[in-house]
């Protein structure tokens, strides 16, 4: 790995990467399901000379890749090299809390905020088994986030996935987990793509109720409910270079969340909810703005009026990633609210910023205050997820 220093910019802020993502090793779930469903749960297979995941039995979910585009000898792979790699071929730190601790202590970060990979960013990939299946999946994910959680010395905070197609399930997972530690639910952010009401439904008040009561913030991670659009595919140009695929569906991956924020904005239901926090994941922040005032202007344009400004409704309760915005950031920030924003890098995927996250937004960093640099780039995570700071 490349040699790092906090940017002085930064020196004495407890930066938290407030999205990054662990690579499931092939053992996690058999090594802790019970025998009756030990078969069943995900599991790696060799099939045609090909390693993949598989769930009851034989329902195949994908190449049993890491998601995970730094090699082992700490290069950054590029295009989709990274669907070939293997865990022998990538970097520890992505899955091994020890060398993932000594990658955040080198590039100056003090804790990281957690998402899954196999399952969905907001476990909406195991939909083709039963419930019951389902459950357990999502349980033992749940366990081993909890068991992670404390091997890092509360330095990485997996989000909690639920099981959001039963929402008393749902409820009963939110409690379970919040009292094992964990500090904020990670749930599809289009249910109804798969047959369940929109989230702006009563359907869901007992859910926004508990986690209201419990702290827990709803984060939406881009990519967390059934996608219309292929991104990485259909959605580009036809072109053999697999590199500019990448460029094309990483860049317009965050508009998802354009949509999501739009959806619960326009719905109004966060109104009735105040202590209800929503982050967007993974989805940048220098938009944002143009998406409100459009928002507005078509609500006024409609007829449409609100007991909030979404402006209002916006800073107290949504929170926005940013990652690789530099140009904009620090106006962006100011304008919709220093509170709301959070920085990560989505290590290790391919869009992560690598190999010295710090060092690429120092120059952007120096554009706030002190007070405003120590907020964005940790103490808003650090308030929003309650975190204990005794292990930075």
């Amino acid at each position: 790995m490349n040699v790092m220093t906090k940017p002085a910019i930064l020196e004495g802020v407890h930066v938290v990467d407030a999205d990054t993502h662990v690579t499931e090793v092939h053992d996690l779930w058999t090594s802790r399901a019970t025998a009756s469903y030990r078969d069943r749960v995900p599991q790696v297979k060799q099939v045609n000379g090909e390693l993949a995941w598989f769930i009851d039995g034989d329902k195949r979910m994908g190449p049993a890749m890491t998601a995970c585009c730094i090699r082992k000898d700490g290069s950054k792979s590029f295009g989709f090299e990274l669907v070939k790699m293997k865990i022998a071929d990538v970097f520890e730190g992505a899955f091994d809390i020890a060398a993932r601790l000594e990658f955040m202590n080198s590039a100056g970060i003090s804790a990281q905020i957690a998402y899954p990979n196999l399952l969905g960013f907001g476990n909406q990939k195991s939909m083709g088994v039963d419930p019951d299946l389902r459950l357990v999946t999502t349980q033992i994910f749940n366990d081993s986030s909890a068991e992670l959680q404390a091997a890092s010395g509360n330095r990485v905070f997996p989000m909690i996935l639920l099981p959001w197609w039963d929402i008393e399930a749902s409820i009963r997972e939110a409690e379970r987990c919040h009292k094992m530690g964990l500090r904020g639910v990670n749930l599809n952010s289009e249910p109804h793509n798969q047959g369940y009401p929109v989230l702006g439904d009563a359907h869901w008040t007992p859910l926004w109720e508990v986690c209201s009561d419990l702290n827990l913030p709803i984060n939406f991670h881009i990519g967390g409910g059934a996608e219309s659009t292929d991104w990485y595919g259909s959605g580009g140009w036809p072109t053999e270079d697999l590199r500019l695929k990448m460029a094309f569906g990483s860049s317009q991956m965050p508009l998802a969340n354009y949509r999501v924020l739009s959806n619960i904005l326009l719905s109004r239901f966060l109104e009735k909810f105040p202590k209800l926090k929503i982050v967007s994941v993974e989805s940048g922040v220098t938009w944002i703005p143009f998406m409100l005032e459009s928002l507005e202007y078509q609500m006024r344009d409609q007829g449409i009026k609100c007991d909030i400004p979404l402006f209002e409704l916006f800073q107290r309760q949504i929170y926005a990633c940013t990652w690789f915005d530099k140009r904009l950031l620090p106006e962006s920030a100011r304008y919709l609210g220093i509170d709301n924003i959070l920085y990560e890098t989505d290590f290790p995927h391919p869009t992560c910023v690598y190999p010295d996250p710090l060092e690429y937004i120092a120059e952007t960093a120096a554009g706030f205050t002190p007070a405003e640099r120590r907020k964005v780039f940790g103490d808003n995570a650090i308030k929003l997820y309650n975190l204990p700071t005794d292990g930075f």
